[in-house]
């Protein structure tokens, strides 16, 4: 996603390898490097002004340029998703020659139409508490990666107005945005 951007992405937790390690089995694999800032516990984040005082980090976006300047931070509730669209925007503007040669869009897919099709993405605590709920009524579902699927992204922020938000549920055509339990036992007669 980002590679036509001239970008390395790169995962930071205080967590310590094997914790990120057992984090990136549950999300089935995750295409950007992981590195763990244990030990010193937090060095990199409290380098950042990330580290809170319980120890944990804030959940940061940091885009540095070539030269090593912080061009842009986000920082955000652990829940909420950042719009990717917007990081699109900001390294776009940091490197115009990289945005000029990115490669075109991929041509939309005919998305699953019809019963339970969550649109997701893989790290979204929601999603993983979603799946969970599904798997143990035995509730036969279809899943969508936002990220990966060309025109999912689009069709999710659609029917959420314009903002991403996972999961989001279509239920033979009945749209519910998030993950609410007792929501879905209404949208499915349970």
């Amino acid at each position: 996603m980002f590679e036509g951007l001239n970008t390395q992405v790169l995962g930071i937790s205080v967590d310590s390898v094997p914790c990120l390690q057992a984090w990136a089995e549950s999300l089935k694999g995750i295409n950007y490097p992981l590195l763990s800032d244990f030990w010193p516990h937090g060095a990199i984040a409290d380098l950042y002004s990330v580290l809170m005082e319980d120890g944990r980090s804030e959940r940061a976006i940091f885009i540095i340029d070539k030269e090593g300047i912080i061009q842009y931070i986000d920082i955000h509730d652990i829940d909420d998703q950042p719009d990717n669209e917007v990081l699109f925007e900001e390294l776009r503007r940091i490197d115009p020659v990289a945005a000029s040669m990115e490669p075109p869009e991929p041509e939309p897919v005919e998305l699953p139409q019809g019963g339970i099709v969550m649109y997701c993405t893989k790290w979204c605590n929601d999603c993983r508490q979603a799946r969970t709920w599904l798997a143990e009524r035995n509730i036969k579902y279809v899943e969508v990666d936002v990220y990966a699927t060309p025109g999912a992204l689009e069709q999710a922020k659609e029917w959420s107005g314009g903002k991403l938000i996972t999961p989001t549920f279509n239920i033979n055509g009945t749209i519910l945005l998030d993950f609410d339990p007792k929501e879905l036992e209404k949208i499915l007669g349970r």
